[in-house]
């Protein structure tokens, strides 16, 4: 078999296989469909490594209501084709909320079908077409932002429904934004020194353990800041690669993390944060901060000062729920449990447990 990326093996499968049988079996259904509930091959990342699990002819089909989705199940498992390209259409094994490895002798296909506010609220713990509030937008892993933003609607016939929902998550509305990159710098800020500190007493390991950390908090936030939803750790450095103006961070990141000692991976470490400092006034959301790092009070190590920027974005946000948050954003940058980011509703109980400041005393 031939590797086809999955969104266009996906798009085919629908275009050529389920919509006829649809078109033949149950004419005038109104329906949408398309890829957008996670995979490698919603970020276009998918490789012939991929389709040893998990992947294969897939698509997801959006209906009005139960009853029509009872109708369009029926009508797919008496009559999808037995493999599609030359891909079994069904499969075989994994546990019950992943589809396994393509097999003939499958139990399952790969074809789901869902009223669309039903699948919204199982997937983020409600229906954006109903409204969302700041913590509705923090209850939402960026990584479920990402699948359900970059993957493909590969037809919408419920009036634009499914499109409408998707350009509504493209981002955060602008004091969303502030509050979840000051987040981010707050985070940077406790922890910018640390590096030094730790070689300053002979511990190599800690410091490269820490600088790591910092690593991938700069990666997220320069994401955030280019406007795009940072995928899960798999996947985040082909993702900020693909920036355009990624390469000073890449360069500076190799260097901090390379094998060097203290002084490349200060130097490093410093280089990345003053680009991404830069970043962050280029945005406009905030009064400028000066961009450059500078020693840690009296001790020698460089660092920006992560709650500048910090300070200066909670200054920007208008709306005062938001301005008086505890400074901890969004749920995945103070969780990174997959067993609560992969569910709306523990992420939800999470997010709303920090919806106001701390009580008096």
């Amino acid at each position: 078999m031939v590797f086809v990326p999955g969104l266009v093996l996906a798009r085919r499968f629908h275009d050529e296989a389920v919509a006829p049988l649809l078109a033949r079996r149950l004419p005038g259904l109104d329906h949408a469909a398309g890829l957008l509930d996670g995979g490698s091959e919603l970020l276009g990342l998918d490789t012939e490594r991929s389709t040893d699990h998990d992947w294969g002819p897939r698509v997801q089909l959006f209906v009005a209501d139960a009853t029509d989705a009872a109708r369009v199940r029926a009508v797919l498992d008496a009559a999808l084709p037995a493999e599609f390209l030359g891909w079994p259409t069904r499969f075989a094994g994994g546990p019950s909320t992943r589809l396994g490895v393509a097999d003939p002798g499958g139990d399952r296909h790969g074809v789901t079908v869902d009223d669309l506010g039903g699948w919204l609220r199982g997937r983020l713990g409600f229906d954006p077409r109903d409204g969302m509030g700041g913590v509705d937008w923090l209850s939402v892993p960026t990584q479920r932002l990402s699948e359900l933003t970059g993957g493909a609607v590969f037809a919408d016939g419920l009036g634009g429904a499914l499109t409408a929902v998707r350009d509504r998550l493209a981002w955060y509305p602008d004091d969303v934004w502030r509050h979840v990159l000051a987040a981010a710098w707050t985070r940077v800020g406790q922890a910018e020194h640390l590096p030094g500190r730790c070689a300053e007493v002979g511990d190599e390991l800690g410091s490269r353990v820490v600088t790591a950390g910092l690593a991938r908090d700069l990666m997220r936030l320069g994401l955030l800041l280019h406007r795009r939803w940072p995928p899960y750790d798999k996947w985040l450095g082909s993702v900020f690669t693909r920036l355009p103006d990624a390469a000073p961070v890449v360069d500076a990141l190799a260097r901090a993390l390379g094998p060097g000692g203290w002084a490349d991976r200060q130097a490093g470490l410093a280089r990345a944060l003053e680009v991404v400092a830069g970043w962050t006034n280029g945005t406009g959301l905030a009064a400028p901060v000066e961009p450059t790092t500078r020693p840690f009070h009296d001790r020698p190590f460089l660092v920006l000062g992560g709650d500048r920027f910090a300070a200066a974005l909670r200054a920007a946000i208008v709306d005062p729920g938001l301005r008086d948050r505890p400074l901890v954003g969004a749920v995945d940058q103070f969780v990174d449990n997959v067993d609560v980011l992969t569910h709306p509703d523990r992420v939800r109980r999470v997010a709303a447990a920090l919806a106001w400041t701390d009580p008096p005393g």
